[in-house]
């Protein structure tokens, strides 16, 4: 039996095919507090010549037992890493080729290879149970071939600390396109099987930090092109008789319960206008004296009287409907998604349409020109993180950020080109400048740009050249409706674990202190474009927060 090069690596590197497992820095131990799920890598390649393949089987040993899992990390085909015009010196590779990213579920007896070709690696993750014992905790890895043999083994010593990681307060949202998902499955909408589904993207999401979810009350009016149209997903069963409108919310009823099921605390609704400017009426669909069809669209001016009528009914109905089910104060509304300031004038309108059916709930929307918030037109503004300065200048409250293929040069994202250290980042961002919310667009969008053409995400990964992969999807369609996850999320969902890291080191030990570790030994202080590069500084970060947070227990 041949040598085999192993070693323990963390999270927020990148395994290629090709790259050594010796040019990877060691990462064997670290301190983590209970209720956090802390997550290493394994790397390995055979350094002895093999014509195919060793099979071996993964195995864990530790007091932690079922907490420690495993999954395979998938090099997947790229094609646009980057955009060729508009990128910087901060990404890995710009070559179209094979890259580290789909987590693949291993349980003890999935086979995992070991080649002299290719190094592979394993994502492992610990979820520290509450009750977890504190101190020294060893977590023992091996592989072993078809006869039970050891070929390779690891420990990763895991230091518990005995504190809470206390409940996420950033409010999240990755937009969720319920569409996509029967789409690719090929299913009806609303059918059994669909409900299945969803129920369980939902779930994945959750367990990625999102407790917002974008609410299909219409056929969301998002990335669709002029003309075009997405397959329908409204929630809101309508009917007008004679004229008259009437609604029927058990659909939505049942995604309120599906949502609160999962752990999802926020609703929002579907805009209620059209992308890029507030000009039309969203996509909706009709039973009209008998006749299913649609009602409204791109054929349908936003202000035109004939919407404006529709909405006097249907608003006052289901706010009613929210107050009702006792949930008024976890919805929030949208007008249009990312209106320029030409569209200032048509967006202050279309929101005077509704201000008075809305009032009493939270209006926000994706816009970063600081005049519509001086104006008065929207009340919760959520600027991308490259055009927020304005809007910290301007101290407005509950700020929230987001960002999307755009925010791509200096700036943390989440491209799988990019460095894990640039995606996690973001974490001590938010908490520096206490930023109340985080807006991202794509948790499963598996459509071309515009929605022109349904994708296949295994084969497609970047709307079809519209956006660097990691921009449109988060996780992966998996064969029995599950969705499997990806390195480039769960860098993210890693920096929304730092934030709550920092939260219980300041209830702990004050911000001062905090920030003062955040900073300590910088150039200059973090900004959103300006921030240390390499993951020692992370890893380093979460090491003393939790030192900080032991200490102050004593």
């Amino acid at each position: 039996m041949g040598t085999i090069a192993n070693k323990l690596i963390s999270s927020m590197e990148k395994c290629f095919g090709d790259s050594a497992v010796a040019s990877f820095s060691e990462f064997s131990a670290a301190r983590a507090v209970r209720g956090e799920r802390f997550s290493f890598q394994w790397v390995f390649r055979s350094e002895t010549p093999l014509d195919a393949k060793e099979v071996c089987y993964f195995r864990a040993e530790s007091v932690l037992g079922d907490a420690v899992s495993a999954q395979r990390v998938e090099l997947i085909p790229i094609r646009m890493p980057y955009y060729e015009l508009r990128h910087d010196d901060n990404y890995l590779r710009g070559e179209m080729g094979l890259y580290p990213d789909l987590l693949m579920p291993i349980s003890e007896k999935t086979q995992v290879f070991v080649t002299s070709r290719v190094t592979h690696a394993l994502w492992i993750d610990i979820d520290i149970p509450a009750d977890a014992p504190a101190g020294v905790c060893p977590i023992r890895l091996s592989m072993v071939n078809d006869r039970g043999e050891e070929r390779f083994s690891a420990v990763f010593e895991l230091h518990i600390v005995a504190a809470i990681l206390p409940k996420q307060t950033l409010q999240h949202t990755e937009w969720f396109h319920a569409d996509c998902l029967a789409d690719y499955y090929r299913i009806p909408v609303w059918s059994e099987e669909h409900w299945r589904i969803v129920e369980n993207f939902v779930r994945a999401a959750v367990r990625g930090g999102v407790n917002m979810l974008l609410t299909p009350i219409f056929t969301p009016a998002l990335d669709t092109a002029v003309g075009g149209e997405r397959t329908t997903c409204q929630l809101i069963d309508i009917n007008c008789d004679a004229g008259v409108w009437s609604f029927d919310f058990a659909k939505l009823g049942r995604w309120i319960d599906m949502a609160q099921r999962q752990g999802i605390e926020y609703l929002e609704m579907a805009h209620l206008y059209t992308q890029w400017g507030a000009g039309y009426a969203p996509k909706i669909m009709a039973t009209v004296d008998g006749v299913y069809k649609k009602v409204f669209g791109w054929e349908t001016d936003s202000l035109s009287d004939e919407y404006r009528t529709f909405l006097d009914a249907f608003l006052p109905a289901l706010t009613q409907y929210l107050r009702d089910r006792g949930i008024a104060d976890k919805c929030v509304f949208h007008i249009s998604d990312e209106p320029h300031v030409e569209h200032l004038e048509r967006y202050g309108a279309a929101r005077a349409q509704v201000a008075e059916h809305l009032r009493g709930f939270v209006i926000m929307d994706a816009l970063s020109n600081y005049d519509f918030y001086r104006a008065g037109v929207v009340e919760r503004p959520i600027p991308s993180t490259s055009r927020i300065e304005p809007f910290l200048e301007g101290n407005v409250p509950n700020l929230w950020t987001y960002y999307c293929c755009t925010q791509n040069v200096k700036l943390s994202n989440r491209f799988v080109a990019m460095p894990g250290a640039r995606t996690r980042i973001l974490g001590v961002q938010l908490y520096k400048y206490r930023i109340a919310g985080f807006l991202q667009w794509g948790f499963n969008f598996y459509n071309s740009q515009y929605s022109i053409e349904h994708i296949d995400p295994y084969r497609v990964n970047d709307g079809e050249y519209f956006a660097p992969t990691g921009d449109a999807f988060q996780v992966y369609p998996a064969p029995d409706g599950t969705a499997y996850e990806t390195q480039h999320y769960q860098l993210f969902v890693e920096a929304l674990r730092d934030l709550r890291l920092m939260q219980l080191a300041e209830a702990c030990c004050g911000r001062d202190a905090v920030m003062a570790a955040v900073e300590d030994g910088l150039e200059a202080p973090i900004t959103f474009t300006e921030y240390p590069r390499d993951a020692e500084y992370l890893n380093a970060l979460h090491e003393t927060l939790c030192e900080m947070i032991e200490r102050s227990a004593d």
